[in-house]
């Protein structure tokens, strides 16, 4: 891919961005695949003009086996990253686990 014709996406470090922006296309991808609307992932990200969310949605749309692999990548260097963490400290992870579930209920409860 050469980044520098598209005028929406550039790759920096092997990251891709919205280009001259610090938001990385991921972050937009998920957003759109949660069913967010440009306007709404617009909303999400105000130093972005609407006209780059598009771009950057058609730039997905033009990329998406490819993006869609790297995000997976991503998801799956995370779960090993999470899960080496959580066998080095196991009752952190526990008591984490606790009071994520206590926070869960209180805010159920209100």
């Amino acid at each position: 891919m050469n980044d520098g014709e598209h005028p929406y996406v550039e790759l920096r470090e092997h990251v891709r961005y919205v280009r001259g922006s610090r938001v990385p296309l991921e972050s937009l991808v998920w957003l759109w695949r949660d069913g967010q609307s440009a306007e709404t992932i617009r909303e999400a990200y105000p130093t972005l003009r609407l006209a780059e969310v598009y771009g950057a949605l058609a730039y997905y749309l033009d990329h998406q086996a490819e993006v869609d692999q790297e995000l997976a990548d991503g998801l799956a260097r995370f779960d090993a990253l999470r899960a080496a963490a959580e066998s080095d400290d196991p009752a952190r992870y526990s008591a984490l686990r606790q009071r994520f579930a206590a926070a869960r209920e209180q805010q159920t409860a209100s």
